[in-house]
């Protein structure tokens, strides 16, 4: 199964260059070219990973971008792409998972996007599984009554 990603930049020639290199990497890519195609893509597709630039047609735009995305059920990766890096953390607030420069090294990127994809899903993975926690530990928990039974059992049989 290919991994899904939807690549947003106002810039065409950013667009096409990226969706060439990451198709020939063996990704399906699907674009947009403004906030507005993306949000609407997101609501109607599925994608493992959204990749946003930062300031298209609005300064907001890519943290537009990445807001629909997080409120996704299935939940994507989210990278934002820029030519100008914040230097503080404001983006991962926001709920970015990576931050991308403009221009890049094109193996660089595919490292970063591959390392991504993989701590992404492990921490969904892991949010499943802390979610049934609760509920098997529940079962597992003495009833009212039998943790006490249970001590003094235990007490006696280590006194012997």
């Amino acid at each position: 199964m290919k991994r899904r990603i939807l690549l947003v930049d106002d810039e065409v020639a950013v667009l096409l260059a990226l969706k060439a290199i990451l198709e020939i990497n063996g990704f399906e890519v699907e674009t947009a070219a403004s906030a507005r195609e993306a949000k609407a893509k997101l609501r109607t597709s599925t994608f493992h990973m959204v990749i946003s630039d930062m300031r298209m047609e609005e300064d907001e735009s890519g943290l537009e971008v990445l807001r629909t995305a997080k409120k996704a059920p299935y939940q994507p990766a989210v990278a934002l792409l820029t030519a100008f890096p914040e230097a503080d953390d404001g983006w991962r607030n926001e709920g970015a998972d990576q931050m991308l420069v403009k221009p890049m090294n094109t193996n660089e990127l595919l490292r970063q996007l591959e390392s991504l994809l993989v701590s992404h899903e492990d921490k969904k993975q892991r949010a499943i599984a802390a979610a049934s926690v609760p509920t098997l530990a529940a079962a597992a928990s003495p009833r009212k009554g039998q943790g006490r039974a249970n001590a003094r059992k235990t007490s006696t049989a280590q006194a012997r």
